[in-house]
Formats: C-alpha cells, structure tokens, sequence
C-alpha cells in the first residue's frame, strides 16, 4: 500500500524558483514558466514505480529523485501542463487514491526578521549558496512545513505576490523550509501568500 504524503501541482514555475530548483536537480533542469508536479510517498522505494509510470505515460521530464528512509520523491516538469495534469492523474490512479487523501499539511513555523545586521546576513549567505544573497537591512521571512513538499508551492506563490528575493527552499526531509528577503512591505505580502498557499495548498488537476 502506497501511501500518499505530498501531492502539489504548480501552473507555472516562476524564474527564481525555477532557477533555484535547477541548481538541486539531478535530472532535466526545469525553466521558468514549466508547469511541475511534487509528489512524495511512502515507503520510499516505491517512488521508482511511480516515476516508471510517469515517464512512459507522459512526455514529461524528470527533475529530481530522492530516496529517502521512509519517504521517496519525485518532480516532475513539462511545458505543457496538460502532460503534467496527466501523469498525475495516471499516478493517483496507480495509487488508487485521489488527491484529497494526501497529508494535510500544516505550518511548523513562521517568523519575519526586519532590518537584518551584517553579522547575521553574512552568516545565512555563507550557509545557503544556492539561492540569492540576503543584504544587511533587509526583512526576512522563514517558514517551516510539514510535509517537507509543500514549501515548493509556498516559495512559488510569495514570488507570484511580491518582489522578495528567494535565500533558500529545502523541499525534502521531516520539514520543508523556505527563506526569502526584501523591503519590509513586499516581505509582508510574500509572506501572506506562503502562508496561504499552505493552507489551501495547491493540488487540482
């Protein structure tokens, strides 16, 4: 029995999460605008299975695949979106399940840092090296997820609201943690709309 953890499709990636996802992927690098689909299982071994099936179904690409103890991930992307709304309805037909049946996710955590100190934005970009550089001054804005997937969704969905700057986006894991930065009133904005995209995660195909 599969069991269906993460399941979240975007419509259109936007360019620094697109970027930011291309320098993590092992497989066909995502560009802005592809439409993308996130899912995570468990047992973790199963994912290969999953994304068999996808890949021969579909004309879909393969981002990414980790393998994990307990959980397995896949991301799939496609310019068209109707090729990634039908490799997930072949997916969740596998399963035998629909979408609605996925973990609920929920926020782990959620603070924003105004007028960050040279100290402390040195320190976060010597840490985070795949994303964009905090500056001194600026707001910042953490979140922690649960499942790890969803901060995807939530990172892709601050970019559409506001002129942030993606830090750093870890989708795999117990918990997905994403960080961005800006001026004090676009962060406020993101940070709504992450906020909201978790809790009205995205998923319809």
């Amino acid at each position: 029995m599969i069991k269906l953890r993460t399941y979240v499709y975007i419509d259109s990636l936007q360019p620094q999460l697109a970027e930011y996802m291309a320098t993590v992927s092992q497989g066909f690098l995502p560009v802005p605008g592809d439409a993308c689909l996130w899912v995570e299982v468990s047992p973790g071994m199963a994912v290969h299975r999953l994304t068999d099936i996808a890949l021969k179904a579909t004309r879909v690409h393969l981002a990414q695949q980790v393998v994990e103890r307990a959980y397995g991930s896949m991301v799939i992307h496609q310019r068209d979106q109707s090729d990634v709304v039908e490799a997930g309805r072949i997916l969740l037909s596998h399963m035998q399940t629909d979408q609605n049946q996925r973990e609920r996710p929920r926020v782990a955590w959620h603070e924003i840092i105004r007028g960050m100190t040279p100290d402390h934005t040195v320190l976060i970009n010597r840490q985070d090296r795949r994303g964009s550089m905090i500056l001194p001054g600026q707001s910042m804005f953490i979140l922690e997820t649960e499942p790890a997937g969803y901060v995807v969704y939530a990172a892709n969905q601050a970019e559409k609201a506001a002129n942030i700057t993606l830090i750093d986006v870890r989708a795999v894991g117990a918990f997905g943690r994403l960080t961005f930065a800006g001026r004090e009133g676009d962060v406020d904005e993101a940070a709504a709309a992450a906020i909201a995209a978790i809790e009205n995660p995205s998923g319809t195909t």
